[in-house]
């Protein structure tokens, strides 16, 4: 699943909101330096999708604001 971020870093608490299907806004606690909003992001939507933190990978933007992230379900038999 792709979907399309908007990261707000600097954040009072991590939050994720859906905005329509597939655009969400993320609110992350991190400061946007040597890739810790980043990283945090990625934890930030791990839990919020219930994936792994290695299932969730941003393919775009990886410098901007608005990300393209991409997302691998895990099937229930694989688990």
């Amino acid at each position: 699943m792709r979907v399309y971020v908007k990261v707000i870093p600097r954040s009072a608490r991590n939050q994720v909101e859906k905005i329509i299907e597939g655009e969400y806004k993320v609110k992350i606690t991190a400061p946007p330096v040597d890739g810790k909003a980043n990283s945090m992001l990625i934890k930030v939507l791990a839990e919020y999708f219930k994936v792994a933190k290695s299932c969730v990978s941003i393919v775009g933007g990886k410098t901007a604001r608005v990300k393209i992230i991409n997302i691998l379900k895990v099937k229930e038999e694989e688990k």
